[in-house]
């Protein structure tokens, strides 16, 4: 089994390769639209600004890659900047649109009196939808964050789990064969490679 790590650019693409391999999986760093199509499962990390981002996928076409991904059957997974990436559109630094996959938008954190922005640390997991293949075999615990923009979903069904941070704050989304993890897995000690194994696992269960 293959897994494809969508390279535009702007993403942590080592340290997820390697959790990936890890695993026990082939993985691949690719900007080729032909590896990504025949992989088995695809994630898009991201690491930077939502616009710069966007901009980067739009001009090397891969934007319509992930959409092409997304629709299909093979699983897809956006960590941290990647998973904001599939939502509609993102207040940061300006307005823009996103891929537009999940509906809802990114928001800055509103102020608050004790927490600091960016939100940057281990916080623990609360699990809206513990039924989630995701989940399998796993108690809520904590994993690693660092953003300063969060995204608010349109569908309460989209929503697998919070966090807490002064208000529930979106931390795994997921429909269909699309999934979301804004904290890094790969740097989320035990729960979070557990967790990214149970999402690679999701190819087999489907075949």
């Amino acid at each position: 089994m293959t897994v494809a790590i969508v390279d535009y650019g702007m993403g942590n693409l080592h340290s997820v390769s390697k959790a990936v391999e890890r695993l026990g999986y082939e993985c691949i760093v690719t900007g080729e639209a032909e590896q990504i199509l025949a992989a088995d499962s695809v994630i898009l990390p991201g690491v930077g600004a939502f616009g710069d981002a966007m901009e980067q996928l739009r001009e090397s076409g891969l934007d319509l890659v992930v959409k092409q991904v997304a629709a299909g059957e093979q699983p897809l997974l956006g960590i941290c900047l990647g998973m904001q990436l599939l939502f509609s559109s993102s207040e940061e630094h300006g307005n823009h649109e996103g891929l537009d996959i999940l509906s809802g938008s990114v928001v800055r954190f509103a102020p608050r009196d004790g927490y600091k922005v960016p939100h940057m640390g281990w916080n623990k997991l609360s699990f809206k939808q513990p039924q989630s293949p995701l989940f399998e075999g796993l108690d809520e615990g904590h994993v690693y964050f660092v953003h300063s923009y969060h995204a608010l979903v349109a569908k309460e069904s989209d929503l697998l789990a919070v966090t807490d941070y002064g208000y529930p704050v979106t931390a795994i989304v997921g429909q269909g064969n699309v999934f979301g993890m804004q904290f890094h897995p790969e740097k989320s000690g035990e729960l979070g490679i557990k967790l990214l194994g149970n999402f690679l696992k999701l190819k087999g269960e489907r075949a």
